[in-house]
Parts: C-alpha cells; sequence; structure tokens
C-alpha cells in the first residue's frame, strides 16, 4: 500500500473498527462503525489518503490508541 501519509492499516469486520497508521507520527487511530464496503473501496483506490481524507476522516468516530511497548 504505498501512500506517503498512512503506513498502513488494518479492518476488523467483526467489530467493523478500521485501524490506521500514520507515516509522519507514527500514530495509531481506531475509527468505528467503518462498513465494509467502505473499507473495500479505501483498499482499492489509488490514493489511500486522498480516499481516507474525503470518506474516513472526519465521518466516523475515532480514538487514538496508546503505544504498547
Amino acid at each position: 500500500m504505498p501512500s506517503t501519509v498512512i503506513e498502513k492499516s488494518a479492518y476488523d469486520p467483526a467489530t467493523r473498527t478500521m485501524s490506521v497508521w500514520f507515516r509522519a507520527s507514527g500514530r495509531r487511530y481506531d475509527y468505528e462503525d467503518v462498513p465494509p464496503e467502505t473499507y473495500a473501496a479505501y483498499r482499492s483506490s489509488f490514493s489511500k489518503g486522498r480516499y481516507f481524507n474525503s470518506f474516513i476522516r472526519d465521518r466516523f468516530r475515532y480514538r487514538r490508541v496508546a503505544e504498547t511497548r
């Protein structure tokens, strides 16, 4: 998944939670109640960052996940 903004992402269909790790900060955020169709469209989009900004950021409740070391 080449993206200048997003390092990686994951999706849990059981909880409909999309996890996103951002490149610049290294921080992880979990976005709640993301429909599987939205995640599938994100995964197949040419620009992950652009799709994320247009269709996920500010549209779903999210929380920052604390780092565990």
